[in-house]
């Protein structure tokens, strides 16, 4: 059976099982089950902690796992990025208190810097040719340097909020850009036909969060028109109508574009504009 380690828990656990549910897997019953045989598709889900998934498919017998970018390069693992998932965004920043003189990177230069994410900053410096005192904290690092611990923290941000709340600024550009990501182990073959059913599957899925189908009828005349604004995932299918004056049309199209591209047909004379959900897909 091919092993496969999802989030337990926090920020990634539940966009990754609802992932894993639309592509046809199946999850644990309850919040004790740690291990689930999906006899079905071939493989076993070990619900572990997040900071540890890329620990175990880079150096233990887990094949495949669920995580985030930062916790994969945090890791030191070999484990390999294979595909975004498209949950989870994040940026990893230096932020200082707000009457600091800390205001670039280079600032940084000799600083204490409070995190949780000690070895993929040391990293990150050494690539720009700068030193740091580096403090791992494992929760609250927002906390360190009003306790006296640090100059500055490099942390996990989404909104900002909860650093503003505590007084500080980001600045600089950002150190990494976040998501979730499926990851393999080094000695799974990157050929292997499981992770291609699975990466399959997965992106399937991702695609049809992020198209609609789109039907509408158009004069014949406007068809070269229509297809310029809605030109599908390849290209769009047009059929002839009983009226031979019209013709009918179905593409694929950004979830995010739909009312402004129903819109734009509707003006050069488009008429029943459908839009329909898609479940899953094959690219």
């Amino acid at each position: 059976m091919l092993k496969v380690a999802v989030p337990n828990k926090g920020m990634l656990s539940q966009p990754a099982w609802r992932l894993l549910s639309e592509s046809g897997y199946r999850l644990r019953s309850n919040d004790r089950q740690l291990v689930v045989d999906d006899v079905d598709n071939d493989i076993q889900l070990f619900y572990l902690r997040p900071n540890d998934i890329a620990v175990y498919v880079g150096l233990g017998t887990i094949d495949l796992g669920i995580t985030g970018r930062d916790l994969l390069l945090n890791s030191g693992t070999r484990a390999v990025e294979v595909i975004e998932l498209g949950f989870g965004a994040s940026t990893f920043r230096f932020a200082a208190p707000e009457a600091s003189a800390i205001k670039t990177l280079q600032d940084v230069d000799g600083k204490r810097i409070g995190t949780t994410f000690d070895r993929l900053l040391e990293d990150y410096l050494t690539g720009k040719g700068l030193k740091a005192e580096l403090i791992h904290l494992d929760g609250a690092v927002e906390s360190s340097v009003q306790l006296g611990v640090a100059d500055l923290i490099a942390d996990v941000v989404s909104t900002g909020t909860t650093l503003r709340n505590a007084g500080l600024r980001v600045f600089g550009d950002p150190i990494l850009k976040s998501e979730g990501i499926l990851i393999r182990s080094p000695r799974l073959d990157p050929d292997d036909e499981r992770l291609a059913v699975m990466s399959r599957r997965l992106e399937g899925v991702l695609t049809a969060r992020r198209y609609v189908l789109m039907d509408y009828d158009i004069p014949v005349e406007r068809v070269a028109m229509a297809v310029g604004i809605t030109p599908g995932y390849e290209s769009p299918t047009v059929s002839s109508l009983h009226d031979k004056q019209w013709a009918a049309v179905r593409a694929m199209v950004p979830r995010d574009q739909v009312n402004n591209l129903m819109d734009r047909l509707y003006e050069i004379g488009a008429r029943a504009i459908l839009v329909t959900a898609l479940q899953a897909s094959r690219m």
